[in-house]
């Protein structure tokens, strides 16, 4: 089974989404089985909170449900814990490589960087555009899992 943590800074807009995103592929991939799927933050400003309800919103207008939601921040069993640890931005793999003292295992990527385009998801928090951030996250769920159904298949 393969493990894997999608982080943002909060965990309530971008990391949960790629979370529900990646969920919903695999699941209609008939992959289920195959992936353990979470997200967590690296800040601590948010925890317990929900998912953000413009997030919320556009993950709803594509069918994909994301009740449930808590923020959790990582910790540093989660590198032990993942098989991969996939930031939305340059500054959350800065703060991860902090927590894990570095990534001696190669774990941590950036989700854009799996679509071949590289890059930061763009922020919803900032720019208040989630069609952007959609967009962003399907794209970088949909090479990922490409990627390891290569792998596992």
């Amino acid at each position: 089974m393969t493990k894997i943590l999608f982080v943002c800074h909060g965990n309530i807009c971008r990391s949960p989404m790629a979370e529900y995103v990646m969920k919903a592929l695999v699941a209609e991939a008939g992959l289920s089985d195959k992936f353990f799927i979470a997200s967590a933050a690296t800040s601590r400003e948010e925890l317990g909170n929900g998912v953000y309800p413009p997030a919320r919103r556009k993950l709803a207008e594509h069918g994909i449900p994301c009740a449930g939601h808590a923020a959790r921040q990582i910790t540093p069993k989660d590198y032990v814990n993942f098989d991969l640890l996939i930031g939305m931005d340059e500054e959350n793999l800065r703060n991860m490589r902090r927590m894990f003292s570095g990534d001696p295992e190669g774990k941590i990527s950036l989700l854009l960087d799996h679509t071949g385009r590289g890059g930061n998801v763009a922020d919803p928090w900032y720019t208040g555009d989630f069609d952007a951030t959609w967009r962003d996250v399907n794209d970088g769920c949909r090479a990922l899992l490409q990627e390891l159904r290569e792998i596992i298949m």
